[in-house]
């Protein structure tokens, strides 16, 4: 072995040795993704970017879009038959046939567990008539949810000219989708079995995303992969009553990049208890044994903050009265807790704190005008 090409490594190892240094240095943690963010789900802060609004291809991420779209314009139990164009189709599948039928909720798992291109076309004729149309009303989705650096041209994610998004839009994508309750309970199944075809029958879709036995706390979202897009993985986790989402896109090693994105990001991020002020609020009661309720929330709602404890809105809706009788934890309006900039933190339901019984006849101590005069006062 030459004496130059001995130094040309020693300095190799040197250069790289100071990269690292650097990166630790300034606390970020170095991380192979081409593009890269950690943000907060509930408010947007972001906690970490890396070409965070470069235009780059998502590949199979896209389904995140697919399965939102597709959840917020039909029914989980709409039914549809595959046709033989949209389950002729590249890259993965969960295995759908030509006349199989199938119903909305089963494709959506079919896309977020298996990743199965199949499933995301007849998901698209299913709501749309054909991927086409479908596309539209994907790009409608994105703009409403405000990722402005995105275009979709199918609801697979293989690679066509002008489907592309960033890493910070796709991160309001993940924020947004899992509030959805019914797309964050599937996108979090490491399996599940399903059944389908005529004659029917069962197949164990497996999820893979990695992530979700890998670190604590981790519930989703979508991984991809295309030759052009490399590894894309769009994961979200929660710990301490605080959800962050990470995007990276074209990364060899996504999954550690991923685990210390989390461990730098949780510990930066901190909560406080929003303070609701609903102590005195009551809500009258129409025939009921006492002429008023009172409410507390459903569940705590933190507010998620780096730096200063952030100025935030709370609106509260109660109806006019509600009728007895009453249980204790029966829902009796909601509550929304905003950021100063609009941004929606959390929603949570008003319950009843004890129960009420009703009134079972009108006695002759209050006549039946009296207490028509009463209920109309409480309206």
């Amino acid at each position: 072995m030459s004496k130059k090409f001995i130094s040309f490594v020693i300095i190799f190892i040197i250069l790289l040795n100071s990269f690292v240094f650097y990166a630790d240095a300034a606390g970020l943690p170095a991380v192979s993704a081409k593009s890269a963010i950690v943000m907060v789900a509930a408010t947007g802060e972001v906690l970490y970017e890396k070409n965070a609004y470069e235009q780059r291809s998502i590949a199979s991420t896209t389904k995140i879009l697919t399965s939102v779209t597709a959840l917020e314009n039909a029914p989980l139990s709409k039914k549809t038959v595959a046709s033989k164009e949209a389950v002729t189709v590249e890259g993965t599948s969960m295995g759908l046939q030509v006349g199989d039928e199938i119903d909305l909720l089963t494709l959506i798992k079919g896309m977020l567990l298996q990743s199965g291109n199949d499933a995301a076309n007849v998901t698209a004729e299913l709501v749309s008539g054909s991927k086409e149309e479908f596309s539209f009303l994907m790009n409608d989705t994105a703009r409403r949810i405000g990722m402005t650096d995105s275009s979709f041209k199918n609801p697979s994610g293989l690679t066509e000219e002008g489907h592309y998004s960033c890493a910070y839009d796709m991160a309001l994508l993940g924020g947004y989708a899992i509030k959805n309750p019914v797309f964050r309970e599937i996108c979090s199944l490491q399996k599940c079995k399903v059944s389908l075809g005529n004659p029917v029958r069962e197949i164990t879709l497996y999820n893979h995303n990695k992530l979700l036995y890998m670190y604590d706390g981790v519930f989703g979202v979508k991984t991809g992969y295309t030759k052009k897009a490399g590894r894309c993985l769009v994961s979200a986790a929660e710990r301490n009553g605080v959800t962050l989402v990470c995007v990276t896109l074209n990364a060899y090693d996504d999954w550690n990049d991923h685990i210390k994105l989390y461990d730098y990001s949780f510990s930066r991020v901190s909560k406080t208890q929003a303070d609701i002020n609903i102590n005195s609020l009551t809500v009258p009661v129409v025939n009921g044994k006492k002429k008023s309720v009172s409410v507390n929330t459903f569940e705590e709602i933190y507010i998620p903050y780096t730096g200063e404890i952030p100025e935030y809105k709370v609106n509260v809706y109660i109806p006019k009265f509600v009728y007895a009788p009453i249980n204790k934890g029966d829902y009796i309006g909601w509550v929304e807790v905003y950021t100063e900039s609009g941004i929606l933190i959390k929603k949570t339901y008003l319950i009843s704190a004890k129960n009420i019984l009703s009134i079972e006849e009108v006695t002759d101590e209050k006549h039946p005008e009296t207490f028509i005069d009463e209920l109309l006062n409480l309206m």
